[in-house]
C-alpha cells in the first residue's frame, strides 16, 4: 500500500518561522537526542543555530498538519551552501574541520550539505526520500558538480568506532586529487584495523544510515576523522560526484517506492 504523503510539503525556508522551526528540530535531534552543545546553542529557546544559518539555503520538509505558530511544522531539514555563496561569506562550515583546498582546486561547482536531520516520528518512512528527491532537483537546478559535507558517528571514542572508520578508509577513500584531509589539531587516523581483519557485515552494522546512503550512491570520504567534542561526534567528510548521483538517486528512489501500491 502506498503511504499517504499528501500532508507533506517540501520547499526552501522562506520565513523566519521556517528557520526557527528548523533550528528547533535540530535542537531536538542534535542537542536533546545526541548530546551536542556549543556557543551558539540557545537552550532557553531550544534552538540549535550558528553563524552559518544566515547564508545557507534551508531545505525543509513540512508536515502541514502540525502547528507552524508553535514552530512544530518542520519535520526534516537539510541546509545547503553553494560555492559562490561560501566564497562571498569567506568559508564553508567544513573549513573548520577539513582542508578543502583539493575541492576548491578542482574548479567544479560545489555544494556543501549539513545539519541533516529528521524528526524521530518520521524516520523509516518517506521523509528522507522526499528530502533526497528535492536535494537531487536542487543539484540539477543549480548545476552542482560535487556535493560534500560532514556526517557523524555518535561519540568521540575512535576505538569504539574502529571497524566502520577502517572500512571507510580502506574501501571508500576519495581520489587523491579530490581528497580533503582533517585538520591536524583534531585529526584522527581511520585505518585502525587492517583491511584483511575487517568484517564487512559487522562494520556496516555500525555505520550510520546517512553514511550508508551516500556510499550506495557512490560517495567517498576524506582522509582522517575529526573529533568534535562540542557535538559529541566523530565526523567524516563525505563527497560525491553529482553527475553520478542523479541517475543513481532516481533509480534508488524509484526502487524504494515500486511495489507499494
Amino acid at each position: 500500500m502506498t503511504p499517504d504523503t499528501s500532508f507533506f510539503e517540501i520547499r526552501l525556508a522562506t520565513e523566519a518561522g521556517d528557520l526557527k522551526a528548523a533550528q528547533r528540530l535540530r535542537y531536538a535531534v542534535f542537542v536533546e537526542e545526541l548530546g551536542a552543545d556549543g556557543p551558539f546553542v540557545d537552550h532557553a529557546a531550544r534552538l540549535e543555530r550558528d553563524e552559518f544559518d544566515a547564508v545557507y539555503d534551508h531545505l525543509i520538509l513540512v508536515d502541514t498538519r502540525r502547528d507552524a505558530a508553535a514552530l512544530d511544522h518542520v519535520v526534516g531539514v537539510y541546509r545547503l551552501l553553494l560555492s559562490e555563496r561560501a566564497a562571498a561569506f569567506g568559508r564553508f562550515y567544513c573549513d573548520g574541520e577539513y582542508d578543502l583546498d583539493p575541492l576548491r582546486a578542482s574548479g567544479r561547482r560545489l555544494l556543501e550539505l549539513g545539519r541533516s536531520c529528521v524528526h524521530p516520528d518520521y524516520r523509516g518512512g518517506a521523509a528522507m526520500f522526499l528530502l533526497w528527491n528535492a536535494l537531487a532537483q536542487y543539484v540539477l537546478d543549480h548545476g552542482v558538480e560535487i556535493l560534500f559535507g560532514v556526517a557523524s558517528f555518535h561519540g568521540t571514542d575512535p576505538q569504539a568506532l574502529a571497524a566502520p572508520l577502517s572500512w571507510l578508509h580502506h574501501h571508500h577513500l576519495a581520489p587523491l586529487h579530490l581528497r580533503p584531509r582533517a585538520l591536524p589539531a583534531h585529526f584522527q587516523r581511520m585505518d585502525l584495523v587492517p583491511a584483511d581483519r575487517l568484517d564487512r557485515k559487522a562494520a556496516m552494522k555500525e555505520m550510520p544510515a546517512l553514511i550508508k546512503a551516500y556510499l550506495r550512491l557512490g560517495g567517498f570520504v576524506g582522509e582522517g576523522a575529526y573529533i568534535d567534542h562540542a557535538f559529541n561526534t566523530t565526523d567524516v567528510l563525505l563527497l560525491m560526484d553529482a553527475s553520478a548521483m542523479s541517475p543513481k538517486h532516481r533509480e534508488f528512489y524509484t526502487r524504494r517506492h515500486e511495489g507499494r501500491g
